[in-house]
């Protein structure tokens, strides 16, 4: 057994990010499937990330009218920031411009963010301690990828600190058919902590550095050159990409957000679970996600947020290649004392395939399968190469619980296909070169499914992550901003 923590706390098992400890044997149903449904939404929904992303490169930068943080208040503040960091945090009107319009208009968002912190926060901290960075490093993560471990950009930079191919490569960043380590929380952190640290020593300059970690080292330098010499970030920032103009603004926001959540009425939950009550195994055999959750009893949800970087959600076994299993602290008893029997039944079940190794697949046709004696849901998920959380999403289904004669609805692949994992109508990958913001007046009997589908390529997620909407109900007369 690997571990690249060690904690003596033990739970009953490991929540998901945003939500309070709570012991399973306290847990009701609707709980438990609210949370399964949060923690699956960390790994696989991409839009508070998107929406991020496009607010920070489309900074505008006017004054806002926030009187519940005065102007005087906000200068201490970063004074008070500004002497114990190594970054440069005095107040300009950029920077309260950007603080001002995330208090007024993310507010939510932002609640959601410092809830996802929790749980990455605590191994942030200690991989930069390890590599001797800043800790308030740890904040660019949540301007990289809003926290998300899968977040994938339309460049195709990738996971928690947007590595692209090449670079993430270049810091021992695996990337193959199996498997994205990008997307791997503690491998990818130490990377991007490697990277940072190069990125400092070229320029002397936090600042810059950051800047270069956005942009790259060549448009920071021809920046500093087209500005006649300067080397301070605000000095060369009119020389900048724009995106990288409004970065080191967002990420100072960020920082200034996160040390003044409890001034501005944010809730801190202490006693969140952190990265750390977590610990891994080595894979001696070939298995599935699907087949450990089934064998151990651990959610498949569970195990999917926690090990993010198995594309296909199995874990390979290669020559001189070592792949882990991430659990909850409390499932590696069960998991160590049942390996042999584990890994006997995946290998029998692999061999029983016509075809042993996962592919991509596409949706192709859907069916009704009639539940038999015997079957359970992950054995119907392998027999149509489908996934457990499918079948229920398909189907509406709160438990794992099968009748015999019970009708589920599958969606059958065709393995000659090109990859796509929904039965949705495709979107047109065509984008316009610039994102335009309009409105839509809400009117009785609208709501966010119905907006959506009369919107081109605007899913539900966006319109809520736009409008800063928390949960499903729309007041007729309400003005929605829509980003095309």
């Amino acid at each position: 057994m690997s571990s690249a923590f060690s904690n003596s706390q033990s739970i009953d098992s490991l929540t998901p990010l945003g939500t309070p400890i709570i012991y399973s044997a306290q847990l009701n149903l609707v709980k438990v499937q609210q949370m399964e449904k949060r923690w699956h939404n960390e790994l696989y929904n991409n839009s508070q990330y998107d929406t991020l992303t496009f607010l920070n490169s489309n900074q505008p930068f006017e004054p806002i009218h926030y009187p519940e943080l005065p102007t005087d208040t906000l200068k201490k503040r970063l004074a008070i920031l500004d002497a114990k960091s190594p970054f440069n945090i005095a107040h300009n009107p950029s920077l309260e411009s950007v603080i001002k319009r995330y208090l007024k208009t993310r507010k939510r968002s932002t609640q959601i963010l410092i809830n996802r912190s929790q749980y990455y926060f605590p191994m942030f901290e200690e991989v930069l301690d390890k590599h001797n960075l800043p800790l308030e490093i740890k904040y660019l993560a949540v301007v990289e990828s809003a926290l998300k471990p899968r977040a994938k950009s339309r460049v195709g930079a990738t996971g928690l600190w947007q590595f692209m191919f090449t670079t993430g490569k270049q810091y021992g960043l695996e990337v193959s058919s199996y498997v994205d380590e990008r997307c791997d929380p503690l491998r990818s952190t130490n990377a991007a902590a490697k990277y940072l640290a190069s990125l400092y020593k070229t320029f002397g300059d936090w600042d810059l550095a950051l800047a270069a970690y956005n942009s790259g080292p060549g448009n920071v330098t021809k920046a500093i050159r087209r500005s006649g010499g300067y080397q301070n970030y605000w000095n060369i920032r009119p020389f900048l990409p724009s995106e990288t103009a409004g970065y080191l603004p967002a990420f100072l926001a960020t920082l200034y957000l996160f040390e003044y959540a409890e001034a501005h009425g944010f809730q801190v939950e202490r006693n969140q679970l952190p990265i750390t009550v977590t610990d891994t195994v080595r894979v001696q055999q070939m298995i599935s996600l699907d087949q450990v959750a089934e064998l151990t009893a651990i959610k498949i949800e569970t195990l999917q947020h926690l090990n993010p970087s198995y594309k296909l959600d199995l874990i390979p076994v290669l020559e001189n290649k070592t792949y882990t299993l991430r659990l909850p602290l409390s499932k590696i008893g069960d998991f160590v004392q049942n390996e042999t029997q584990i890994y006997a039944t995946a290998k029998a079940e692999f061999e029983a395939r016509e075809k042993p190794l996962p592919q991509f697949f596409k949706i192709d046709s859907k069916i009704r399968y009639k539940v038999k004696s015997g079957d359970y849901l992950g054995k119907i998920a392998r027999k149509f190469s489908v996934r457990v959380s499918q079948i229920k999403k398909w189907n509406g289904l709160r438990t794992n619980d099968l009748k015999i004669g019970q009708r589920l609805i599958i969606y059958s692949r065709n393995p000659t296909a090109a990859p796509s994992f929904s039965n949705s109508k495709p979107v047109s990958k065509k984008k316009n070169s610039t994102s335009k913001k309009s409105t839509y007046l809400v009117k009785s009997g609208d709501s966010l499914w119905s907006i959506s589908n009369k919107l081109k390529g605007v899913s539900v997620q966006n319109l809520k992550e736009w409008n800063d909407i928390w949960g499903n109900h729309l007041k007729p007369g309400t003005t929605l901003i829509i980003y095309n």
